[in-house]
């Protein structure tokens, strides 16, 4: 019995360690380059309802219910969804906090299920050239136990999540 509560001292220690020396902040910046102008990026990514066509997270779940409040594509925008299927979409809130005109879109997360948290998301868009866009999409934000112990494999996740929305997002202005 000593053993066993020995053993499960030293767990609750590392944990505990872990938890401490682990960065609580995240911040994933993941980028592509699209071949479109950056004015017809910009126009596109700045309405939110757009990303039903590109973002992971909103194409895992079609049916989940969605509300909208404002005007799409201007600061203040929300936009709030509730998936009863799919525990990985949850539920929450993206509100426009903050737009410069055909160059950047910034984004209040409120998370509420699975998890409460609140981050930060974002677009840089950047012309390469009269035909040719950069477009970076940023994720950061605080990182709460018992996420701060595993946040490397979740910004691995995350990361391949941003990827493949960038991703069908240069397919969807591509084509």
């Amino acid at each position: 019995m000593t053993t066993i509560l020995i053993i499960l001292a030293a767990i609750i220690l590392v944990v505990f360690i872990a938890h401490l020396l682990a960065k609580k902040e995240m911040n994933i910046v993941k980028e592509i380059t699209i071949q479109k102008p950056a004015d017809q990026v910009y126009a596109y990514l700045k309405l939110t309802k757009n990303q039903d066509y590109f973002s992971t997270w909103n194409m895992l779940d079609p049916s989940m219910k969605k509300e909208y409040e404002g005007s799409d594509g201007q600061v203040g925008f929300i936009y709030r969804w509730d998936s009863a299927t799919n525990k990985n979409v949850g539920a929450g809130e993206q509100e426009i906090i903050k737009m410069e005109e055909g160059k950047s879109i910034d984004y209040k997360l409120q998370f509420l299920r699975p998890m409460k948290n609140t981050a930060y998301s974002g677009f840089l868009i950047t012309a390469t050239n009269s035909q040719s866009t950069t477009v970076q999409w940023r994720f950061y934000g605080p990182t709460k136990f018992p996420m701060t112990i595993f946040k490397s494999v979740f910004e691995k996740m995350l990361g391949k999540d941003l990827e493949k929305g960038l991703a069908t997002l240069k397919q969807v202005l591509e084509n």
